[in-house]
């Protein structure tokens, strides 16, 4: 019997980048993980890139030779079918970077490029969360909202390479609240982490008796993370709570909409925000019965991710593996 074919996963970060060898039957060795650098120029990211994907293929005790193909994940918008990073947000100053054409002439193997957030989707379906479905949309909850859709072994791309903005749907049509994409009403402008956290400084503004929300979000100067939000929730505060509550309904809201244009297997919840732990899901899923049809509403598995900050480069593995076929 012959060996698994070994792939390289790189999943490309605004501020580091993480690689590791995966096999035909989603193994992970040992990963390298090196700073991205953005400042310093789109040469100078695309050699740390090569440098991180070597580093890599040292860390499982291997040799390129070894390698089939290499997948490539990054985030910004981007031309799929062209491989290039057009303009990043999370990448500046680069520009019209040619990541795949670069990586694959630099090793001389096939190599995939993919958006960040629908390889780390891929990577859930292939050996997370969704190993076991044929379809699935997956939220990742993070500094902001990103998402991914597969459908039977196939990442939506879209045609202009920006399907699955799942985040970036309008959840409020009315001028409440502001996303960073500078447009109104989305989605991660209400239950992102971010937004939790700002959400909460709201409601504890006027407040002028005890609050343990207030006393943890004055406790320090420092940007705090949502989780401070769901302790002061799970000690009883009542204004928590109500912060808590309504994003779970706002994410009830997204997951319903992409079950009724979808109708997946399983809905995913990844990133950050799953550390508030099953309480907080099971709260979505109360959303989710009462706003979506019954049938999906009743057949729908709702889940957190279960792969981590591995998801990413397992995914880009994984488009990898897509290209040159799976045995």
């Amino acid at each position: 019997m012959s060996s698994p074919l070994l792939y390289v996963g790189l999943d490309v970060g605004g501020t580091t980048m993480k690689a590791a060898v995966v096999d035909d039957l989603g193994k992970t060795f040992p990963s390298a993980t090196l700073p991205t650098e953005a400042s310093k120029g789109q040469e100078h990211g695309l050699n740390q890139m090569c440098a991180t994907i070597r580093r890599a293929i040292t860390a499982a005790g291997k040799t390129a030779k070894d390698i089939a193909a290499i997948g490539v994940a990054t985030p910004g918008t981007m031309d799929i079918p062209a491989g290039i990073i057009l303009d990043p947000p999370n990448l500046k100053p680069w520009q019209n970077v040619p990541v795949r054409d670069y990586i694959s002439t630099t090793f001389g193997l096939p190599t995939a490029f993919q958006n960040d957030a629908n390889a780390a989707a891929f990577g859930e379906y292939w050996v997370g969360a969704g190993r076991d479905v044929k379809s699935m949309v997956m939220f990742t909850l993070g500094t902001g909202i990103g998402g991914g859709v597969i459908l039977h072994d196939k990442v939506l791309e879209g045609q202009h390479s920006h399907g699955a903005e799942v985040g970036h749907m309008k959840i409020d049509l009315g001028k409440t609240r502001q996303c960073g994409c500078g447009r109104w009403g989305c989605l991660e402008a209400f239950a992102s982490a971010t937004a939790i956290v700002k959400r909460a400084h709201e409601a504890v503004a006027d407040v002028s008796g005890k609050s343990i929300l207030k006393d943890l979000l004055n406790t320090t100067d420092e940007e705090l993370p949502a989780k401070v939000v769901f302790q002061a929730a799970d000690r009883g505060d009542e204004i928590a709570r109500k912060v808590v509550d309504e994003t779970a309904f706002c994410l009830a809201v997204g997951a319903m909409n992409m079950m009724h244009i979808v109708d997946p297997d399983m809905v995913v919840f990844a990133g950050g925000m799953i550390a508030a732990g099953e309480p907080f899901l099971n709260q979505i899923k109360h959303y989710i019965r009462e706003l979506a049809f019954p049938v999906p509403a009743e057949r729908t598995i709702v889940r957190y991710a279960a792969l981590g900050t591995d998801a990413g480069f397992i995914g880009a593995a994984a488009c990898a593996r897509e290209l040159v076929g799976k045995r």
